[in-house]
């Protein structure tokens, strides 16, 4: 008699289970009861940045662009010293999938330049948040530390004198320079307040608008150029041209400085600028996904 009662328990126990087994959905959908913040739900994973590899920072940058950008590496006697000032000093880092940088710097009889390039590959640890979101906030953080000016452009104006660029002129400009969309002092300028002239000349000195740092809408993802001229004392000015942008997941900035050896010299900005937004153009090129 006791086995007759064993039997039938084991069956209905195996039925129970058969049953949880196939309790599913009517319509053949999940079984997770899964609600929002409830542990075990399933997510998709944001997006990877579409870069996985940096390139090798101090071999990235050709021997001639090296030649534009550190005039004074030709004039070195020693063939071992221009070889070593071509070479660069990699920058200290951890972990070269993630960070790598170089650095150059030539002493010539009239300037002495420096040129830095840094590569930062972004990556996301929140699944809720893509690389490329992450190098985008990242980003911003070096656009709001750079702190840009407001842009500065002239405008033509209109026949009610309105203008009709985008850009508001330069502060301190007069009106009648704004109008004509020149800086400089129009040929009536001598029937002008006295005030006016003066204010037009003194702004025809000012660094042209199209000089001036500012946000750059042809390279990479987004971009940014800071212009800086510093003097210390009675050493001569220092300028130093950045250009950083973002392309993806990878944020690069290049550093390009030169000071003269001559006090009262200034590094030219047009010139500076022109170099290195050309090697960005050539960095853009080199990053490989």
């Amino acid at each position: 008699m006791q086995r007759k009662a064993y039997v039938p328990g084991v069956v209905a126990l195996l039925a129970a289970l058969l049953a949880g087994c196939t309790g599913g959905s009517d319509d053949g959908g999940s079984t997770d009861d899964s609600h929002p913040g409830k542990a075990g739900t399933a997510s998709a994973a944001a997006q990877p940045g579409r870069y996985t590899t940096l390139p090798e920072a101090c071999g990235v940058v050709g021997r001639s662009t090296l030649d534009s950008l550190l005039p004074g590496v030709r004039q070195l006697p020693d063939d071992t010293q221009r070889e070593a000032a071509y070479a660069g000093e990699a920058t200290l880092t951890y972990d070269t999938d993630r960070k790598v940088g170089c650095r150059w710097k030539v002493e010539a009889a009239d300037a002495t330049d420096h040129l830095l390039v840094d590569f930062e590959r972004v990556v996301s640890y929140d699944n809720a948040v893509s690389d490329d979101s992450q190098a985008e906030a990242l980003f911003a953080r070096k656009v709001t530390a750079a702190d840009l000016p407001a842009p500065v452009a002239t405008a033509s104006a209109t026949a009610t004198g309105s203008p009709t660029g985008s850009a508001a002129a330069p502060t301190g400009a007069s009106p009648s320079s704004s109008a004509s969309g020149s800086l400089t002092p129009s040929s009536s300028s001598s029937s002008s307040p006295p005030s006016a002239s003066a204010s037009a000349s003194a702004s025809s000195t000012a660094t042209p608008a199209d000089l001036q740092p500012r946000l750059l809408d042809d390279l990479g993802d987004e971009a940014f150029l800071d212009d800086a001229l510093a003097s210390s004392g009675s050493t001569a000015e220092q300028r130093t041209v950045t250009v950083a942008f973002r392309t993806s997941n990878v944020i690069v900035t290049i550093e390009y400085e030169e000071q003269p050896a001559t006090v009262g010299v200034t590094p030219d900005s047009e010139e500076m600028q022109d170099k290195a937004r050309k090697l960005a153009v050539q960095l853009v090129d080199s990053l490989s996904g």
